[in-house]
């Protein structure tokens, strides 16, 4: 079974792509049920994968970087909370962005999506 990508796009809050001096942020929340990933693939920007190792995610104050989920540290999005993903690798140009994100499921595999939105300034 896959999760259709127009479902999982659910996920990104609109309108919460922020420009930041070193990077973006963006937000997620969870309405779809409770999961986790044990793997996350870099972010891409525009099409471009980004470093993982630039990347986090927190949840109601703690951050983990991307590449620090396993099986054992999973990437959780409990029901109802919201999640910040932050990139800190260089700035953005001003405009609308395409950023994709993509994660392994334990059972269904890789699953993504894609959002554009325009960058404000944060």
């Amino acid at each position: 079974m896959k999760v259709p990508a127009f479902l999982l796009r659910r996920l990104y809050v609109k309108g919460s792509l922020a420009a930041t001096p070193n990077g973006f942020t963006f937000q997620l929340l969870n309405r779809l049920g409770a999961g986790y990933a044990r793997r996350l693939f870099p972010l891409t920007l525009d099409g471009e994968p980004l470093d993982a190792a630039a990347t986090t995610f927190a949840i109601e104050g703690k951050e983990t970087r991307f590449d620090a989920v396993s099986e054992s540290t999973p990437f959780t999005l409990a029901l109802n909370k919201t999640t910040t993903i932050a990139y800190r690798g260089g700035p953005i140009a001003p405009g609308p962005h395409a950023v994709g994100m993509s994660f392994e499921v334990a059972g269904l595999g890789e699953l993504g999506f894609t959002f554009t939105d325009e960058a404000a300034s944060g």
